[in-house]
């Protein structure tokens, strides 16, 4: 896609990105925030698919993707692009508050469990959103597989309606039955999220 040289695997090759950004129902001139970008391929796919009056926001700690996305940008004239080196947990820098339709998180959310800054971390995707913004984790089911982060970092889904209630987000959609065919089942677990 552009050198993949992302923090971390990229899942490109084993999730159907179609099949995660249908889950999301877009009109198509939503603000829209790919956080945890990594290799960009979900923010690029929003871009030339789905969003074609919206404006997409590609986030990432790490400064090599963010340099990527930039080199995508330019190459390809993309006006709706804006991509922003950050550490989510630590703030956003230049995105105003309520100002995001949609923050899409995939493969990124066990980070945060791993680096204890999950409560830093939904206080300001909760700043960023809109009232009537989502928040929508993809990530590993919490089951002790081989492949995906270490079972210590997975969280159930009644774990992450827990935690994000004490934030004053309640979960208006959970679809168990997505990601890749693996021997227990579908992989993963995506989960919305919505101001109260």
């Amino acid at each position: 896609m552009n050198g993949h040289r992302a923090h971390g695997f990229s899942s490109v090759h084993f999730l159907d990105s179609d099949e995660i950004l249908n889950e999301l129902n877009l009109k198509g001139d939503e603000t829209f925030m790919d956080a945890g970008c990594g290799d960009g391929h979900i923010a690029i796919k929003v871009i030339e698919d789905y969003l074609p009056k919206g404006t997409v926001y590609a986030v990432d700690v790490y400064g090599a993707s963010i340099e990527d996305m930039e080199t995508y940008k330019n190459e390809n004239n993309v006006e709706n692009l804006i991509n922003i080196e950050a550490d989510i947990p630590k703030g956003i820098p230049g995105v105003e508050d309520e100002s995001v339709d949609v923050v899409l998180m995939v493969n990124v959310f066990h980070g945060f469990k791993a680096s204890r800054t999950i409560d830093d971390a939904i206080e300001e995707l909760k700043r960023i959103i809109k009232k009537d913004g989502k928040i929508a984790i993809m990530d590993y089911k919490a089951w002790d597989v081989p492949k995906g982060p270490p079972t210590a970092f997975r969280s159930s889904p009644e774990e992450l309606e827990e935690i994000f209630n004490k934030h004053g987000l309640k979960m208006t959609y959970l679809n168990e039955e997505i990601g890749e065919d693996i021997p227990e089942g579908k992989s993963h677990n995506f989960i919305v999220f919505q101001k109260e």
